[in-house]
């Protein structure tokens, strides 16, 4: 710009503007401060020339230099210029993008407006339509009755006396249907209907049904009213559903259905009521007919059943209570339907003979630290995955003896049993056990000669031992495999998970995983966190999140799968371990799951579970006669009781334990386990044990605070055990302390009377010489006469001379007095004899 222009020209250099500002501090006090403020300068291109016009060269025209702001260059100007003319086509591009979809939503919600409209006017003709055939046909059978009963009266009215001579009728004066003279014709109620029926257009609405509502309630409906009672739209629909079946010549009311009642035994009222699909109300009205004075909770017999059912029509099937159980599918498996499925493959063995080393060496894990005194007690379930890409699931079972129940039920759910053998130990008693539990469950075996890395192995001494048991491994021309492993170096692991590959492949193991899921209960246990936790192995079908099962006397919806690895899956298939979560309660190990479909089955089917268990256990209390209750009564006065209460963390553990504990003991002592459960020691666990006077028994568990504060005001011991070597021990010594001690006699000497003396004050005092030994009044004595046992007792005195002594040796005489017992004579011998408390120790 020139100075001509009247404006001041552009620079750098402006002068600075000064202001004041008001500056404020503590106590209230204030300070004007001058400051400089300096406007920021804009630069704006002019459009011929910053507007981006391009030049003859076809670059855009930065504009005279003079004119530009000093310190710009040529590239910054073209930058500037360029994100300039963007930034309008952005502005541009999003104006006409808004628009656009401004217009959709437009048009969307236009086309949603009509869709509406159209379905109330459709709603509103349908209603019309079936409103108007509906009076239609109330009006045509109206007509209809009111014609037949002019004709009945006019067919029943007396016929009027006509004169002989003419035949003109006698016209009554009052008119026709008796009206009186000079009134109009009294009209029927057709007719007023009719009348009614034409001002309206024929669609029968009056004043009185001017409050009624014909469609949706509006706002401007619903605030005119003046807080009248106004009709519900159900029962409008009602309303209009009975018309429409009306005029469709159906009836109102549906045709009753009979059906096929099952009932058992007993079964309650209000079961039956569902199972006829009657109101409950009305069958306890029937049976308070019958005289039964009963509530729908109440169980009634099936012939009281049967005449409820007969009286309702419907037809009754007699079933057992068993009969429940007939839901769980047993369908036997079409041959197109089964596919391959991994070999269950159990470790059994010796204690200590390196069963979950070896499992460890195959998994790449470790297994054995996590154990407490690094001995397995629980069933453990693991998936491998071989380098070959075979599935095999293995479970680790416990050596020692206590878990005897464990490994049975680990052959019972196996296809193939790794036999597990200490090449420096050879074979063992669980070792024989186990190869008894896999042949009772018909598994083929396979022998894994561990530790052959010791100097002292020897892996031939195995295979002979095992001669004696029946088991002829391939290396002596049998038919069992055998393999030499170590799980300490990894030698011949590969080689064990070939021939557990050769095994499953000539096994042919399938199953179908389509079918609903049924698995075994290796083990189950209560955690605090999750609740009744159950360890399962799916043998058929697939087991589902959400599936509905019944599983031993529980019952649940499974709302967690986990698998070995502790992940989260939605479905486990066949041979697979998994943690299942959503029991009703803890279930016993061993248990059968089934998938059920409906929660009322498998609530039905538990509960007759538990019934039929409960019964079980009442008739083997019930078959004793009262001969053997007065014999057992008799039994156990003379058999002292260490009772205890066991709570453990597992159901297997639970078990083992009190198989040890009903082993310990004799003839004189035993072990009695008043309560077993699984879980944490809690305050009911407290109090039984302080109504008993019993300890509580801890296996891997401990006590909550209630409890513990509990017991400790109640005075009630509670012990804690990890290892259940450690638990037996204690146990046993515990009843070892009950058994009475073993009283041995000794023979210290014999004295022979010589003289009986009286002695005033004392008694008779026999005058004795020792003849043996030696005499001391603290041992015991018995007179002797001609070789019988008169008395037994202790001396009053034992004197030598006048003098009170404790002893008197062989050849010396004394005086002797029996305590309450004075029937002495001369040459009657007296023994003298000392006895010994000698402690014992159950075996």
């Amino acid at each position: 710009m020139s100075d001509t222009d009247g404006k001041k020209p552009l620079g750098l250099g402006g002068t600075p503007r000064s202001g004041q500002v008001k500056q404020s501090f503590s106590h209230g006090r204030t300070k004007s401060v001058v400051v400089e403020t300096k406007r920021k300068r804009v630069v704006v291109p002019k459009p011929a020339a910053a507007g981006g016009a391009p030049t003859a060269g076809g670059k855009p025209n930065l504009g005279d230099r003079s004119k530009r702001p000093a310190g710009i260059s040529d590239a910054e100007m073209e930058r500037r210029l360029t994100a300039l003319r963007a930034a309008k086509a952005r502005e541009v591009e999003d104006a006409e993008r808004r628009a656009t979809e401004e217009r959709e939503r437009e048009e969307t919600r236009a086309r949603k407006r009509e869709e509406i409209e159209a379905k109330e006017r459709e709603d509103r003709e349908r209603e019309e339509a079936l409103r108007a055939k509906a009076e239609e046909a109330v009006r045509v059978k109206a007509e209809a009755e009111a014609e037949a009963k002019r004709a009945e009266a006019a067919k029943n009215a007396p016929k009027a006396a006509k004169p002989a001579t003419t035949e003109t009728p006698v016209v009554d004066e009052r008119g026709p249907m008796g009206a009186k003279p000079g009134l109009p014709p009294a009209r029927s109620k057709t007719d007023r209907d009719r009348d009614n029926r034409s001002d309206d257009g024929g669609r029968g609405k009056n004043k009185g049904d001017a409050n009624r509502r014909t469609g949706r309630l509006s706002l401007n409906d619903a605030l005119a009213g003046e807080g009248g009672r106004t009709r519900s739209m159900a029962a409008m629909k009602r309303k209009q559903e009975k018309a429409r079946q009306k005029a469709l010549g159906q009836s109102a009311r549906p045709e009753k259905q009979f059906r096929d009642v099952r009932v058992p035994e007993t079964i309650v009222v209000s079961e039956l009521a569902n199972r006829m699909a009657e109101r409950a109300a009305d069958v306890v009205k029937s049976l308070m007919k019958m005289g039964m004075m009963v509530t729908m909770n109440q169980p009634i017999d099936v012939d009281t059943a049967e005449l409820v059912v007969e009286e309702f029509g419907h037809r009754m099937i007699r079933v057992s209570d068993a009969d429940v159980e007939q839901v769980i599918d047993s369908v036997n498996d079409s041959a197109e339907d089964l596919q391959p499925r991994p070999p269950i493959v159990t470790i059994m063995g010796h204690v200590d003979h390196g069963k979950t080393s070896l499992l460890d060496a195959i998994r790449k894990g470790s297994t054995a630290g996590g154990e407490a005194g690094g001995i397995t007690q629980h069933i453990g379930a693991y998936q491998v995955k071989t380098e070959k890409g075979a599935l095999l699931t293995f479970l680790d079972t416990p050596g020692h003896a206590a878990f005897t129940s464990m490994r049975a039920r680990g052959a019972q759910v196996t296809d193939i049993v790794v036999l597990v053998v200490a090449a420096d130990d050879a074979v063992m008693p669980q070792t024989v056990e186990a190869i008894k539990h896999a042949k009772a469950a018909g598994v083929p075996m396979i022998v894994a000669i561990n530790k052959v890395d010791k100097h002292e192995a020897n892996p031939t001494k195995v295979r002979t031992d095992l001669l004696q048991h029946e088991i002829v491994v391939e290396a002596m021309s049998g038919d069992v495999q055998d393999v030499e492993v170590s799980a300490k170096t990894g030698l011949g692991i590969d080689n064990l998970l070939e021939a557990i590959a050769l095994q499953a492949e000539i096994l042919e193991l399938k199953a179908n995983p389509k079918r609903t899921a049924a698995a075994a209960v290796i083990e189950a246990k209560l955690d605090v966190g999750r609740g009744p936790v159950a360890t399962v192995l799916v043998q058929t079908g697939t087991l589902r999140r959400g599936d509905i099962f019944v599983v031993g006397e529980q019952w649940g919806k499974v709302r967690a799968l986990i698998n070995d690895k502790g992940d989260r899956i939605d479905e486990a298939g066949p041979s697979t371990p998994v943690e299942v979560l959503g029991l009703s309660g803890t279930p016993q190990a061993g248990d059968v799951l089934n998938v059920v479909e409906t929660e009322a089955q498998a609530r039905e089917i538990a509960t007759y579970r538990e019934k039929a268990a409960k019964d079980k256990r009442a008739a083997i209390g019930a078959a004793t006669t009262l001969e053997q209750l007065m014999a057992k009564a008799k039994a156990d006065k003379d058999v002292s009781e260490l009772p205890i209460i066991v709570k453990a963390d597992v159901q297997g553990s639970a078990e083992a334990i009190v198989q040890a504990m009903e082993k310990i003991g004799n003839d004189e002592v035993r072990v009695r386990v008043l309560h077993y459960g699984v879980g944490a020691i809690t305050d009911s666990d407290v109090g039984l044990a302080e109504a008993s006077n019993v300890p509580i028994i801890g296996f891997n568990v401990r006590a909550n605070a209630s409890a513990r504060q509990s017991a400790n005001q109640k005075s009630v011991e509670i012990r804690y055990y990890s290892i259940i070597y450690d638990l037996v021990d204690d146990i046993k010594a515990a009843a070892s302390g009950l058994l009475k001690a073993e009283v041995r006699e000794t023979f210290i000497g014999y004295a022979k009377i010589k003289e009986v003396f009286k002695v005033t004050g004392v008694g008779h005092v026999a005058g004795c010489i020792v003849t043996e030994g030696v005499a001391r009044r603290s041992a015991g004595v018995r007179l002797l006469r001609d070789d019988v046992v008169i008395h037994e007792g202790t001396l009053k005195t034992l004197k030598r001379y006048k003098d009170e002594v404790k002893e008197v040796t062989s050849g010396q005489e004394c005086g002797m007095a029996f305590e309450r017992y004075e029937d002495i004579r001369v040459n009657d011998v007296i023994e003298i004899f000392e006895r010994e408390e000698i402690e014992r120790t159950l075996e």
